[in-house]
């Protein structure tokens, strides 16, 4: 009754139901991750803690659609790719501010990502995936043919000019607290979709389309909605990747193996819940990082090695992901307690 309650509000008073844990562990993320880039001096540790929030908020945004929604997207590479190339060539070619680029790179992928849900959601089975991993896939092949516009497989640097209008900064700290606003604003539009009436029927789509229809849910609109939402933030992504790295090429920005990693995140941190693509992003990037940086020379291979068997093992052991089994620890641990601590009948 509670849950039928909430739908039937309207979308825009659901900040009401948003749990207050879900805030304070906000809260707490954010607190951390302030002390870290305050007190901490080596780069390498910054990086490892930027790539952690970011990735955070990419599968977030990744999540949306695929985990709220239930339709697998492969090719989230493509609204990532256009993000970091409009901001990217607006900035190089036209002087135009990263943050305005940001703003009209992630239209531009909104639209785009309208194109293809459209008709892709008016059909069932594989058919959004399949357009997804195609149409990353026609991207980067005309970045690589467009060589005078886009410089091909050469890729683009962006200068480095310090400033807070060109998204550019001297300290490497600074990119810690935009990564950080990413993360949370991801977190938040989640939370917010997540005890919204969109989030209501979003689930009933994902858990059986058909019998969602029957009561009258318009899933093509609402999965339509989930991938216009998710488009745009991982196009904002886009542009903060090329504004940290200075570098963008079709090889990586369009990469099939950059929207693998989001899916996996998610995956294995809870697919469909609002924390779990956090939890996935901030065990998988650091893990990836640490191996890549200590076992990535000499040992080259052996860091994927071990990388692939301890993913491998927490898929097996947390079946769920991390946030739905953790959660249901705690659910049968406060179980067990008030079983215990409730009076005895008479026998």
């Amino acid at each position: 009754m509670t849950a039928i309650r909430r739908s039937e509000g309207s979308m825009f008073s659901a900040y009401r139901y948003i749990p207050k844990r879900s805030l304070v562990a906000l809260a707490v993320v954010a607190v951390v991750a302030v002390v870290v880039a305050l007190t901490v001096h080596d780069k390498f540790y910054l990086h490892v803690l930027i790539m952690m929030l970011f990735y955070g908020a990419i599968s977030s945004a990744w999540n949306i659609v695929g985990g709220f929604a239930g339709q697998l997207s492969l090719g989230h590479a493509a609204f990532f790719g256009i993000g970091a190339y409009t901001s990217t060539l607006m900035f190089i070619n036209l002087g135009v501010s990263p943050w305005i680029g940001m703003a009209a790179g992630a239209v531009l992928a909104t639209v785009v990502a309208g194109g293809i849900g459209y008709p892709s959601f008016r059909l069932r089975g594989p058919f959004f995936t399949l357009v997804t991993i195609a149409f990353a896939e026609v991207l980067r092949i005309l970045t690589l043919y467009a060589h005078d516009f886009t410089k091909g497989s050469i890729g683009i640097s962006v200068p480095f000019r310090p400033a807070v209008g060109n998204f550019i900064f001297r300290q490497i700290s600074a990119y810690v607290f935009v990564a950080l606003a990413f993360l949370a604003l991801t977190v938040l539009v989640s939370l917010w979709i997540e005890s919204s009436r969109l989030g209501y029927y979003l689930a009933a789509i994902r858990e059986d389309e058909d019998a969602a229809q029957a009561l009258g849910i318009d899933a093509a609109r609402y999965k339509l909605v989930a991938v216009l939402v998710s488009a745009f933030f991982t196009a904002l992504g886009g542009t903060f990747y090329a504004q940290y790295i200075f570098y963008i090429e079709p090889f990586q920005t369009f990469s099939l193996d950059f929207s693998v990693l989001l899916a996996m995140m998610a995956i294995i941190g809870g697919l469909g819940t609002v924390w779990g693509p956090v939890a996935g992003a901030f065990l998988v990037t650091p893990l990836q990082e640490f191996l890549q940086a200590h076992l990535g020379g000499e040992f080259q291979g052996l860091h994927l090695v071990i990388y692939g068997t301890a993913l491998i093992l927490v898929v097996i052991l947390l079946p769920q992901g991390i946030v739905p089994t953790i959660a249901g620890w705690g659910r049968r641990a406060l179980g067990a307690r008030d079983g215990a601590g409730a009076p005895k009948g008479d026998a």
